[in-house]
């Protein structure tokens, strides 16, 4: 394989398994970190110390390179000039990672006040005359570990907004064997990414009860609770305010659908959520020590009533809570 991929955000909670899976599949990986470490990154791949919000800082690192993985909190404001240098040096291609909203208003997009530009790196990915994939992403499976496993540790409630807020959680593990294809295969345009199955809050909690063999019960707070609770953990006001405001402007009715665009990618159906909250039952029952994540077992998925189109071409133009961020690389 003559592929060489520097990969934004390396060391994140995307970014790592991705470096690690290019690895593994014979990529040659520069791995772009601000600190001088491997991050316990695999052996063999290049580890790149530099700030990839001012791309030149980069330029040594560019040439060679084929493929560029941009994360949309990683890169901030610099995606197209850092795209723009790597064409330069004979980059072909380019896979953003991006958000189911990336189209909504900037100020209804929750995660954009904790640091991601979805819109700024799916947009320069489409105007780079690159090769460009986007993986508009839905939210997170792995946001429940942040949002609710103290909660479910502690005891039998998870207390929270909204129990009917639906979700289409797509497993991290599937987002990033979507990246690694993007990177090594054709350029897709945009594609919309979530997993096989709505759920609600409620729905979600239940099934972590059921990997856990533990029933659960989900009760509903209000929201000014709620925004208590999250500014006192350390969240900003401004992406809280934001949050909230997104589950009530969709409480009644489902943001995002169901789409077809991963099964399509990866050959095979999604990996529900309650496979993904098998694989980390330990996290939510109790054990302290690190969670070892079992391979998840595909398992044919309930599809939602209503669909999207597969992904397509458009000329133009997301490791956080459920909801906390409506899908994208990671807390929103």
């Amino acid at each position: 394989m003559n592929d060489t991929i520097l990969v934004t955000g390396a060391t994140g909670a995307l970014g790592r398994p991705l470096v690690e899976r290019l690895a593994a599949q014979g990529a040659r990986v520069r791995a772009v970190t601000r600190t001088a470490t491997s991050g316990n990154l695999p052996a063999g791949v290049e580890v790149v110390e530099g700030d990839p919000t001012r791309p030149g800082a980069l330029d040594a690192y560019l040439d060679g390179v084929t493929a560029v993985f941009l994360h949309p909190r990683a890169i901030g404001d610099a995606a197209a000039d850092l795209l723009a240098r790597a064409r330069e040096r004979g980059a072909s291609r380019v896979v953003a990672l991006s958000d189911m909203n990336a189209d909504d208003p900037l100020d209804q997009q929750p995660s954009r006040f904790r640091g991601d530009r979805n819109k700024e790196a799916e947009a320069a990915a489409a105007e780079s005359g690159l090769e460009w994939t986007s993986l508009r992403a839905s939210s997170f499976a792995g946001n429940a570990l942040q949002a609710w496993a103290a909660q479910i540790r502690a005891g039998d409630v998870v207390r929270y907004v909204h129990a009917g807020f639906q979700e289409v959680p797509i497993d991290e593990r599937d987002l990033v064997e979507a990246a690694a294809r993007a990177l090594l295969g054709d350029a897709r345009g945009i594609l919309e990414l979530t997993g096989p199955e709505s759920l609600t809050h409620a729905g979600m909690v239940a099934a972590i009860g059921a990997a856990i063999g533990r029933p659960l019960r989900f009760e509903e707070i209000p929201p000014e609770a709620a925004e208590r609770h999250l500014t006192a953990n350390g969240l900003p006001e401004p992406f809280v305010h934001a949050l909230l405001a997104r589950y009530a402007r969709h409480a009644e009715h489902p943001q995002h659908p169901v789409t077809p665009d991963l099964e399509k990618t990866l050959g095979r159906p999604g990996r529900t959520f309650a496979a993904w909250a098998a694989d980390h039952a330990a996290a939510f029952a109790g054990n302290e020590g690190p969670v070892a994540v079992r391979p998840g077992r595909v398992r044919p998925a309930r599809r939602a009533a209503t669909s999207r189109p597969a992904g397509r071409w458009r000329s133009r133009c997301a490791a956080s809570r459920p909801g906390i961020r409506a899908g994208s690389a990671g807390p929103a």
